[in-house]
C-alpha cells in the first residue's frame, strides 16, 4: 500500500511541473489507507514561500478533519521534506512520513536546502540573515497571558 500512494505522490509532483503550478513536489496525506488530502507544490502559482507541497496538503488535511493535529495520518512525499516542511510535519504531529528521493537528488536537480541545515546550527546572530535579539521587559508578557488564560486550545 505504501508503494501506491508513494506512486501518486510521485505523479503528483510530475503533472504539477507539467501544469507549470510550482516545483517537482507532490505530496498526499492518509487516513486509516483513504486519502484525505494531496497537493503538488505552489510556490509559484500562489507567488507564496512556504507554499510546498507538503505544507499544502497538511493545510488541506487539517481543514478537511477540522483538526490541527494529524496524529493518525501518514504523509507520502515525492521527495525528503526541507527543513520548513519538517518543521510542519512535527507541528502536526503525522504518525509517519514516506518519500521518494533524497535531499541529494534535489540537490542535483538544483533544489539544495543543505544551506539552511546549516544555518539552524548557527547562533541567531551568526546565521547569513542575521537574527538579533532585543530584550523587552515586556517581551514574556503574550506566554503569561497565555498561562493564566483558562478558555485556551492546548497545542
Amino acid at each position: 500500500m505504501h508503494n501506491q500512494f508513494l506512486q501518486q505522490a510521485i505523479d503528483l509532483a510530475s503533472s504539477n511541473v507539467l501544469i507549470n503550478h510550482g516545483g517537482p513536489y507532490g505530496a498526499i496525506i492518509v487516513k486509516k489507507g483513504v486519502i484525505i488530502a494531496e497537493s503538488g507544490n505552489r510556490v509559484t502559482a500562489d507567488i507564496d514561500p512556504t507554499a510546498h507541497a507538503e505544507v499544502m496538503a497538511i493545510r488541506l488535511a487539517c481543514k478537511v478533519l477540522n483538526n490541527f493535529k494529524l496524529t493518525d495520518c501518514m504523509l507520502y512525499t515525492s521527495c525528503e521534506p526541507c527543513p520548513m516542511c519538517l518543521g510542519a510535519i512535527y507541528w502536526a504531529r503525522l504518525e509517519a512520513v514516506y518519500f521518494a528521493c533524497n535531499r541529494q537528488d534535489a540537490a542535483k536537480a538544483g533544489f539544495d536546502d543543505d544551506f539552511i541545515y546549516k544555518e539552524i546550527q548557527l547562533r541567531p546572530e551568526k546565521r547569513h540573515i542575521p537574527m538579533l535579539h532585543i530584550d523587552m521587559p515586556s517581551a514574556n508578557k503574550p506566554f503569561n497571558d497565555w498561562n493564566i488564560k483558562k478558555d485556551i486550545t492546548p497545542y
